[in-house]
């Protein structure tokens, strides 16, 4: 096998593992899950609230998943629907601005402890790379699905 592809895909798929074990661990003491942390960060971003389909494109976790993070997320008052009705938009309540308040410390934590000894430069040019190592992987996969 390649070295290198085993080597990126072990890198990544590591970075992968230990962003959602850190995830959870940080959730531990609000009682909820990893897959809560990237429901509430986004629907901070987007006050006017976002449907269950809206926060599966951008999670990118299935919708049955974000279907039950909403469910915990509304019975712990973190969340409301602006509607009852089908597709409605969930928004984060004054309890929820509060805990992606808290949420956004601990990440500001984490990623300023992952970065310690990484220049301007070198984070700069980390994303930027991981960028267009994401576009490069979905336009191979989209050449992959057209054959």
């Amino acid at each position: 096998m390649n070295a290198r592809f085993e080597n990126f895909t072990t890198s990544i798929l590591k970075i992968y593992k230990l962003i959602q074990k850190i995830k959870l661990r940080e959730m531990e003491s609000f009682g909820l899950r990893a897959i809560h942390v990237m429901c509430v960060s986004y629907l901070e971003e987007n006050r006017d609230g976002l449907t269950a389909g809206e926060l599966v494109r951008l999670t990118l976790e299935d919708k049955a998943a974000i279907s039950r993070a909403l469910g915990t997320l509304r019975d712990d008052g973190y969340i409301e629907y602006i509607t009852r009705s089908y597709n409605s938009k969930a928004r984060l309540t004054d309890k929820g601005v509060d805990l992606a308040r808290r949420i956004d410390e601990r990440m500001s934590l984490a990623v300023d402890d992952v970065g310690e000894g990484f220049s301007q430069n070198d984070t700069e040019t980390m994303y930027r790379l991981l960028g267009k190592i994401t576009e490069r992987l979905e336009s191979y996969y989209d050449r992959l699905q057209a054959d």
